[in-house]
């Protein structure tokens, strides 16, 4: 089951996020999109942050799970950051579009570290997973601090 998830996910990244912003026929669309991508790659990455923090009890299938699907959610929402969205009301800093370099290397970093979240999660080991989360956490506030109100 995993398999054929994560393989329909991996599909489902190459065939949306690459043309994805071909697609958008409104910017509102592309906004949708990318806040929609971030809020599912948020709810599993708490998942992962609940057993880290000891909130609820450690399950390593559960964790392996929700690691793999944080990194495949990864790769999506960048597609929606169009430049045609600038001008919308979200909590996109104007910075987004101002500073595109440092923008994408939040990204690149955030991808990076949560790749080695997902490594680490296929060992089952709590300590490597904690410690793993605390530096793909802080890529993610990095990211929100310089580029989200």
């Amino acid at each position: 089951m995993k398999l054929a998830v994560t393989t329909a996910l991996a599909a489902a990244t190459l065939a949306v996020s690459l043309p994805a912003a071909a697609q958008f026929q409104k910017p509102e669309d592309a906004v949708k999109y990318r806040q929609s991508a971030l809020s599912l790659m948020g709810t599993h990455f708490s998942r992962l942050g609940a057993m880290a923090n000891g909130r609820v009890p450690f399950d390593a299938k559960v964790a392996q799970d929700n690691a793999a699907l944080v990194e495949t959610l990864s790769k999506l929402p960048w597609a929606g950051f169009t430049p045609d969205t600038e001008k919308l009301r979200t909590k996109a800093k104007a910075d987004v579009w101002k500073d595109g370099a440092k923008f994408k290397q939040a990204q690149d970093n955030m991808m990076s570290e949560v790749a080695k979240l997902n490594t680490v999660a296929k060992t089952g080991n709590l300590d490597q997973i904690k410690a793993a989360f605390g530096n793909a956490a802080g890529s993610c506030k990095a990211c929100h601090d310089a580029f989200r109100e």
